[in-house]
């Protein structure tokens, strides 16, 4: 079967949405690609010493080892392996055989002299994340695109044997997965290692120039910030006879909050931190409301999701998530400001600004009037960049806190209760305690019920903090 790396949303690369808020429908080729498709380190050593500066010159190569072949994994290690000085695949690993094999197929096609992927490099299984990691030594590079409940645990293992790291979003599902993910990031920039996130938005050019613009006070003030991610339903596979539970639902992540977060979390987490990053600030607090209206199918998906968060200035940011079909469709982020306003964000490929709080094609107050730019690229392109040169990258605190924005909008909508960040934060609430000794043959920590349906949150009843 033919597989696509392409990791980008197809809202993203259709023609620019114009000013009037059109409906945009972005797909998944992430997404969709899941459905389709021994030299170790002393590590008990490693995890409490300072390693040596760690880094490559531009004439030495780069070994790669790959954590979750999916969409995300296909992506982002094709990516890296297009980056400027030479660069070698040395191992994958991902929970079933076939993806992990099925990666190596596709990239074949485009990076055969880079590959030394022998099968006994090939691992399979909950472990398998442990055995690549651990057939590098330390300064190589470790990409990790599994489902992001298991983001801090993987992290904290390839940081501890010395690895620079890419990790796609979301970073954590819960507060103490998102507390442990800021300790990692420190002990990574104490041990001189780099670490990059899959926040791309961040690296899109003509995102970071109206961001910029904005910080510059083009439209004043701002007052007000949306994020939306508005399409159609999240999809669901049947878990066919024979396979367990577990590969069940880590084979359907998207669809069960221990695994990915919630759709708040995983599906919106690029417009929250774009919003953020307008109003340079973290929210001191959020309400929301959500829940499942029209939707079937037997997961934990709630359909529809409105969470309010609040600024320490008193300001607010609205972020709505809706994926039901035959709905108004809108993937972007509009910020008003005191003299105008912007629409912008992941699904808005041509950012503007205004003049008025319309979006009218007729005050368009600025644009991007640059090259093109490949944010995918770019972020490895930065990365990779650092580790050769040793220069300092580290964006784990910026996209952890990001990552918790989405988490406490997903207790609020959850829980009905107004969540503030220090009591979020400090929450104690985990979706999958003791996931890292799972074990192939363990039980997921969500089970279905008689009729084959799975719990899902109530607000008000629900304890999600």
């Amino acid at each position: 079967m033919q597989q696509s790396f392409r990791r980008t949303n197809v809202t993203t690369e259709t023609q620019p949405t114009t000013p009037s808020l059109p409906q945009t429908a972005p797909g998944e080729t992430r997404r969709d690609f899941l459905k389709q498709s021994a030299r170790a380190v002393a590590g008990t050593a490693l995890a409490g010493v300072l390693l040596p500066r760690v880094h490559a010159a531009e004439a030495n190569t780069l070994k790669l080892a790959l954590i979750g072949c999916g969409g995300r994994g296909g992506g982002a290690i094709a990516q890296a392996m297009s980056t400027k000085g030479p660069t070698k695949l040395w191992a994958v690993a991902d929970f079933f055989e076939h993806r992990a094999r099925g990666v190596l197929d596709t990239l074949r096609r485009r990076f055969e002299k880079q590959m030394d992927v022998p099968p006994e490099r090939v691992f399979v299984g909950l472990d398998g994340y442990k055995r690549a990691i651990d057939s590098l030594e330390p300064g190589s590079v470790v990409l990790l695109a599994t489902p992001p409940a298991f983001r801090p645990i993987h992290f904290e293992y390839a940081v501890q044997k010395g690895m620079h790291v890419f990790m796609e979003k979301s970073f954590a599902v819960d507060a103490p997965g998102i507390r442990r993910v800021l300790r990692v990031g420190q002990m990574a920039q104490e041990k001189n290692l780099k670490v990059a996130t899959g926040l791309m938005s961040r690296h899109y050019l003509p995102l970071e120039q109206i961001v910029e613009q904005i910080h510059a006070g083009a439209i004043g003030e701002v007052i007000t910030a949306y994020a939306y991610r508005m399409h159609g339903p999240v999809g669901f596979t049947p878990k066919p006879p024979g396979m367990s539970e577990l590969a069940h639902q880590i084979a359907n992540y998207s669809n069960f909050t221990w695994l990915n977060g919630s759709f708040i979390v995983d599906w919106l987490i690029h417009n929250i931190d774009v919003g953020c990053w307008v109003k340079n600030a973290w929210p001191v607090s959020a309400q929301g409301m959500g829940g499942r209206q029209v939707r079937r199918e037997p997961d934990q998906l709630f359909d529809h999701y409105m969470a309010e968060y609040t600024f320490p200035d008193g300001t607010r940011m609205v972020a709505q998530g809706r994926h039901i079909t035959k709905c108004w469709e809108f993937f972007g982020n509009v910020i008003h400001g005191t003299k105008g306003c912007g629409v912008l964000g992941e699904g808005q490929p041509n950012p503007m600004l205004f003049s008025g709080h319309h979006p009218d094609p007729k005050q368009v107050q600025w644009r991007y009037r640059g090259e093109p730019c490949d944010q995918y690229q770019r972020e490895h392109d930065l990365f990779f960049d650092a580790i050769r040169n040793d220069r300092p990258y580290n964006e784990t605190e910026r996209s952890a806190k990001s990552c918790f924005a989405a988490i406490m909008g997903r207790m609020a909508c959850e829980s009905g209760q107004l969540v503030r960040w220090d009591e979020a934060l400090a929450s104690t609430v985990e979706l999958a305690p003791g996931l890292e000794h799972y074990t192939m043959d363990s039980k997921p920590p969500v089970m279905p019920d008689e009729q084959g349906r799975y719990p899902v949150a109530m607000p008000g009843q629900t304890q999600a903090f």
